[in-house]
């Protein structure tokens, strides 16, 4: 596996698209537990990256994460720009220096220090019915070289059967149960994409 900056860039791309693409759903999770505002959100995010890419036209992974962090902190609503936000900028320091990322293991240890950037600032854990509940599954199987779309989905699908104790679908309490979080599945598209992007 090698993973370039033009990778990174292809990975990124299509994560805009498949954002765009499936922004209605996202917001359709989002009504009945949030704002119903997630896939919007996170489509002005997107695009908000693409226009600072062809501004800037980073030549490094570090780089190109740190231009997609201050898009989401910049311009996603809601907790949800904030901790992207986190996310890739640990992932931007995570990646300094690096010209290209050699394993999964690797790749592993970067989405990890992803996800602790998320969890700083949210404070959420595992069974919190968060973003975070797809991202443990996710570095953990990326360490062992086991990610697969079944591992994505079955983490994505796991938070329909939790009760939130972050963000505003916690005010529902167990109401919330039978509803997927949408950060979850946001994040499910993440790193579907991004898997896509490693067999390529």
């Amino acid at each position: 596996m090698e993973l370039t900056a033009e990778k990174i860039q292809a990975w990124l791309n299509a994560f805009t698209d498949a954002i765009e693409a499936n922004k209605d759903y996202l917001s359709e999770l989002d009504t009945p537990i949030g704002d119903g505002d997630h896939g919007n959100n996170m489509a002005r995010g997107m695009a908000a990256y693409q226009a600072a890419f062809e501004k800037q036209q980073p030549a490094t992974i570090s780089d190109t994460l740190k231009i997609l962090s201050m898009a989401l902190i910049s311009k996603v609503g809601g907790a949800s720009g904030p901790l992207y936000g986190s996310a890739f900028m640990n992932m931007t320091k995570a990646t300094k220096g690096l010209a290209v990322i050699t394993s999964e293991k690797q790749l592993g240890e970067i989405v990890n220090q992803g996800l602790q950037g998320i969890q700083a600032r949210g404070k959420a854990v595992a069974e919190d019915k968060t973003m975070v509940d797809v991202w443990i599954p996710v570095a953990a199987a990326l360490k062992n070289g086991e990610l697969t779309s079944e591992v994505i989905e079955a983490a994505k699908e796991h938070t329909k059967d939790l009760v939130a104790k972050k963000g505003r679908a916690s005010y529902l309490g167990e109401r919330a149960i039978g509803h997927i979080d949408p950060g979850a599945a946001s994040s499910g598209i993440l790193f579907k994409t991004l898997l896509d992007t490693i067999k390529d």
